[in-house]
């Protein structure tokens, strides 16, 4: 069976990439490690001595990078629906985090620690059809929001992919009640032609 010309131009495009030579020279498990490493050069979200949880962790790229800068001093949960190879410092559960079970072992795992970040890369299988695809993506971010409600200590962080689309300004303006500041980050390591974006929200409050 031949490939379609899309998925050709995908792996043509992957070949050229230097976040892909690079993360590959450099032992990254992916090439997402530069997005969260150039935010995190821009807004210092990551400090030793954190509890961090990261949705949508595999192959794990963010997992690995946070892990690099806490050093030991810290900890981090990551989640998955695909399995991931054990990382040094990262406790992994694998399951889908839309199913209320998983989301009760993460909540287990965590055993009462107040989180200081919730990470989320998370984003669905997409069908290319916008009425299909953009509900999903609204599913899991309105779930890393709900979730990061419920485990973030009084001014911890949300870091979560998003895509605009439907329902997306009524997002922003939940998150924003929440959090004290609410920008959008388009990091480098972000392909120009992915219509995604990471939304950080800082300093979460109680209301």
């Amino acid at each position: 069976m031949s490939r379609s010309k899309s998925s050709g131009r995908w792996l043509q495009e992957h070949a050229r990439d230097p976040f892909v030579k690079r993360a590959q020279k450099e032992g990254w498990r992916s090439r997402a490690a530069f997005k969260l490493e150039q935010i995190q050069q821009a807004e210092k979200i990551i400090r030793p001595g954190m509890v961090c949880v990261d949705l949508g962790a595999a192959p794990g790229g963010w997992s690995q990078f946070a892990a690099r800068l806490l050093q030991g001093k810290g900890e981090i949960f990551a989640l998955d629906l695909l399995d991931m190879p054990a990382i040094a410092g990262v406790t992994f559960l694998q399951g889908d985090f839309r199913e209320q079970s998983v989301l009760e072992q993460l909540l287990a795992a965590l055993d009462g620690r107040a989180v200081d970040l919730v990470m989320s890369d998370m984003a669905p299988n997409m069908s290319g059809i916008d009425a299909v695809d953009q509900p999903r993506l609204l599913e899991v971010e309105e779930l890393a929001l709900e979730f990061a409600v419920q485990v973030l200590k009084p001014g911890g962080d949300l870091l979560v992919k998003v895509f605009q689309g439907s329902g997306f300004q009524q997002f922003v303006q939940e998150t924003r009640r929440r959090f004290t500041t609410v920008r959008m980050r388009k990091p480098e390591a972000s392909r120009a032609r992915s219509a995604e974006m990471y939304l950080l929200a800082r300093k979460f409050r109680m209301v």
